[in-house]
């Protein structure tokens, strides 16, 4: 993974499941076909006659256009997006970075979790991975790590807690 200004020094990030890309790009591939179809019914309704005054030809073409130039962009940056995502455990707290043009990296204390949930969706457990969410008492700083093994996920939720109830019992 690749270092980044804002990451502290001498941290080794773990990265999400090389699966989780797949899950993107079939997720954005869903959602670009059923936006181009949405964005073609001016056109079709256009060119069969249907809506002869209103839209005119150029801006019926223009809008499936412009939404597959913004579907081709999103798509180009998925893997980047991927790659960002990673994770790094500490003594005392999970740091969580993702964000290519936005970056952030998120410091989540062990003793300020109250709950950590492990999510799968029909897409994720068909490529054997889950998201693991922390919550803490502000909604400002709950995390999520997408796209982890699930093995990966049960561990790292089963050792969160047990690291959250120990530091939780010392305040």
């Amino acid at each position: 993974m690749r270092r980044e200004p804002i990451d502290p020094s001498g941290l080794e990030w773990s990265r999400v499941s090389p699966r989780y890309l797949r899950v993107r790009v079939l997720g954005w591939l869903i959602g670009s076909l059923v936006w181009l179809a949405l964005a073609c019914v001016p056109l079709v309704l256009r060119l069969t006659g249907v809506w002869d005054s209103f839209p005119p030809l150029w801006l019926a073409c223009a809008l499936p256009a412009a939404v597959l130039v913004g579907a081709v962009w999103r798509g180009v940056l998925l893997p980047r997006q991927v790659a960002a995502i990673g994770y790094a455990e500490r003594d005392d707290d999970l740091l969580v970075r993702h964000g290519v043009v936005f970056q952030r990296t998120m410091v989540v204390p062990y003793g300020r979790m109250q709950y950590v949930d492990v999510a799968v969706g029909p897409l994720e457990r068909a490529f054997g991975i889950c998201t693991l969410k922390l919550h803490t008492a502000s909604p400002a700083t709950n995390a999520e790590i997408p796209g982890l093994p699930t093995d990966e996920g049960a561990r790292l939720r089963e050792q969160l807690s047990a690291r959250g109830q120990a530091r939780l019992a010392g305040l």
